[in-house]
C-alpha cells in the first residue's frame, strides 16, 4: 500500500516539474515573439534580419542589378525557345 502511494506521488511531482518547464519554455517563446512584433511595429532592426539601405544604391550594386536582369532576359527566352 504505502508503495503505491509513493509512486503515485513520484509519478505527480515528475509530472508537475514536467509541465512547469513546458510552461516556462512557451512563456519564453511568447514573450519573444512579442518582442519581435513590437520591433517590428515600431520600425526597429528586427534581431538576425539584413539591414535596410537608406541611401542610394552603389556603382557596385547597380551592376549586379543589371548582371542580374540580363541572366533573366536570358533565362526568359531559352524558356520561350528563342535563338539568340
Amino acid at each position: 500500500m504505502t508503495n503505491d502511494v509513493n509512486l503515485y506521488m513520484t509519478l505527480a511531482a515528475t509530472s508537475l516539474a514536467g509541465l512547469g518547464m513546458v510552461t516556462a519554455a512557451g512563456l519564453s517563446g511568447w514573450r519573444s515573439w512579442l518582442t519581435l512584433k513590437r520591433e517590428e511595429l515600431h520600425g526597429h532592426q528586427a534581431i538576425g534580419a539584413p539591414a535596410a539601405d537608406a541611401g542610394v544604391p552603389t556603382a557596385a550594386s547597380r551592376i549586379e542589378i543589371a548582371d542580374l536582369k540580363e541572366r533573366l532576359r536570358k533565362l526568359e527566352a531559352i524558356a520561350a525557345g528563342v535563338d539568340l
